[in-house]
């Protein structure tokens, strides 16, 4: 085969047993996606770059024991992702942040999600250490992860060594700006952590499982972040971590420091056990080292007749076995690897063998959406621009607005606010047990009325409880309300609304992390394969969202005079926009839904 010959691409088969995963939202709210390789449900790298060995492993799957030992990491990480959520954001406060910029620190998580996952899934992928290709990135992710956690609880006592003030604590309400900087430095740290391992763990997953074990393995994946989200957020909601750690309030740290601290610290340990279980029970299989030259990998977004010119109509793939692909016709027998090649003839940037290749891919990929994907972006960005307030600030608004607490008022309201975020935490709580109950009923939804009606659905159940939010609030602060509080008991019963709210809010998020992803893999399908690609586009939709909200929403609410009202209410409004353009735009498609499962916030 000649040095000048237009690369060769070869179709995805099988395709209608992908499955498209997101990875993290992350997130998460951060929107996290994996860029991992596997063999599942996760995008995966060629089986050609894998050993015999490491072929067969992949063909005859692993014990259940194994399955669900290799990915119990995943608990260990969403238990930090779920303190993380519930309670920087109050805390990043009593060190001095105003309110109005306390969102700012949020912006790396969708940033390092978008570009620094497919990085480490691409390196990952052709990692050739004798200890694996996934491991080594667990490893270090995790060892991040506690390092950051352990700067963040320690920030405000690390501040005080560093210059801050020598006023006590309980009695200090100024800014204490080195322990802030401490604090932003753990912070990002641990959401670039937190991106390095979520990818590799599911690729991990992937990779010991067989194609008949998908399901299930997602399933115990989902399980352990399930498990992980319950443990960090009844952490989260817990005042007593000082009383049973008191050695870790200090003259610059109390109660809700200490609690902060103690909760981290405990996450650290339990991480920890869980990377070394997930490190011992998931044997990999090392990649050999091997010359390969270039292969076009077809992305189904590039949906561009002219982009398949040089391909010949005639060519049927057979089989793909021993790096050789057979051709039916007997003409061409070639060595292969999914690296990716720049094809300069068609004045296109086609994906190169390396990780910044990803980001080109999916960014030229917008001009070759195929037909119906232009809405689906659409009504994903407006889906997040509604649920990110939310996310930034569910406990800070329990905090002030429903408890009327303030983190840097007197003794009391600071009180009030600690006592208002922890019940924001047990909120979360509720909301992700409703989640996790919820995802078993989307797929029957979607059978029953399809698609695209269930995400309206969903949208419109968000606006009502943004909506509501933003009347609990108004009411709660009322001056009014106030004074016949005492004779209805409504404090009350605002309290026991606002948990409502965070319970039922779990039921559109089941929906908003399975549905547009099973969109896209059915728009994407007729096209050729490559949905860890479409799922790079999609994320796009998630994490520009993330971004205008991480830097508008503080300003946004400090313009109306401060709280989260205003915030909130523009949510409300974003996702009643959300909810008419699906039904207008979106395209109907089958009843069929393939859920991807339970994927908490990150």
């Amino acid at each position: 085969m000649s040095s000048d010959a237009a690369p060769f691409r070869l179709p995805y088969r099988h395709l209608n047993d992908a499955e498209v995963e997101l990875a993290h939202l992350e997130g998460d709210p951060d929107g996290r996606i994996d860029g991992s390789g596997g063999s599942c449900s996760i995008p995966v790298s060629s089986p050609s770059a894998l050993s015999h060995d490491g072929a067969l492993q992949q063909k005859n799957g692993s014990s259940l024991k194994t399955l669900v030992l290799s990915c119990m990491v995943a608990a260990g990480v969403q238990f930090g992702w779920a303190l993380q959520l519930s309670l920087l954001t109050p805390y990043i406060q009593t060190l001095g942040i105003e309110h109005a910029f306390s969102s700012f620190i949020w912006l790396c998580g969708p940033i390092t999600g978008f570009v620094v996952q497919p990085c480490v899934g691409i390196w990952s992928d052709k990692c050739h250490s004798k200890y694996g290709r996934r491991r080594p990135f667990i490893l270090l992710g995790c060892l991040m992860i506690s390092f950051a956690v352990t700067l963040i609880g320690f920030s405000a006592d690390i501040g005080f060594f560093l210059g801050d003030t020598n006023e006590h604590c309980s009695t200090y309400k100024g800014p204490r700006w080195r322990a802030a900087v401490v604090f932003v430095i753990g912070f990002w740290m641990l959401d670039l952590a937190n991106n390095t391992v979520q990818g590799p763990a599911r690729a991990l997953l992937a990779d010991l499982s067989s194609p008949d074990q998908c399901n299930s393995a997602n399933a115990i994946f989902c399980s352990w972040m399930a498990v992980g989200n319950i443990l960090g957020f009844s952490s989260g909601s817990s005042g007593l971590w000082h009383r049973w750690f008191p050695f870790l309030t200090t003259k610059a740290c109390c109660e809700d420091c200490g609690n902060l601290k103690a909760a981290f610290l405990v996450a650290v340990v339990f991480l920890i056990f869980c990377m070394f279980v997930t490190l011992y029970f998931a044997k990999e299989i090392p990649l050999e080292r091997e010359t390969a030259q270039h292969l076009s990998d077809s992305s189904p977004l590039l949906n561009d007749p002219e982009q398949y010119q040089h391909e010949s109509t005639q060519t049927k793939l057979e089989k793909v076995d021993n790096h050789h692909f057979s051709e039916m016709d007997g003409k061409t027998r070639m060595d292969a690897s999914f690296d990716f090649q720049h094809s300069s003839e068609e004045g296109k940037v086609e994906a190169l063998n390396g990780p910044g290749a990803v980001l080109v891919n999916i960014l030229t990929s917008l001009r070759h959406l195929p037909s119906g994907m232009h809405s689906v972006l659409l009504v994903m960005a407006l889906t997040w621009l509604s649920w990110f307030p939310f996310f930034l600030f569910d406990t800070d608004w329990m905090g002030r607005e429903v408890y009327h607490g303030n983190p840097s008022g007197d003794a009391t309201q600071r009180k009030d606010y600690r006592q208002g975020v922890r019940e924001g935490a047990f909120g979360l709580l509720l909301n992700s047990v409703v989640l996790g109950a919820s995802s078993f009923f989307v797929d029957p939804m979607c059978r029953k009325i399809g698609t695209k009606s269930v995400w309206a659905i969903s949208n419109f159940t968000v606006f009502i409880c943004m909506a509501a939010t933003t009347v609990i609030s108004l009411l709660s602060m009322s001056k009014g309300f106030h004074s016949i509080q005492h004779v209805i008991g409504g404090n009350d019963g605002i309290k026991i609304a606002a948990l409502v709210i965070f319970s039922v809010l779990g039921f559109p998020l089941a929906i908003t992390y399975s549905v547009p992803f099973s969109m896209t893999a059915e728009l994407t399908a007729g096209t050729g394969g490559g949905q860890g690609l479409a799922t790079g586009v999609l994320n796009l939709a998630i994490v520009v969202p993330q971004m205008v909200v991480a830097i508008g929403a503080g300003p946004w609410d400090a313009l109306f005079g401060g709280g989260n009202i205003p915030a909130f209410a523009v949510a409300s409004v974003f996702s009643f926009a959300a909810g008419v353009l699906a039904v207008i735009k979106l395209p109907k498609l089958s009843n069929a839904h393939s859920s991807v499962g339970f994927h908490g916030f990150g």
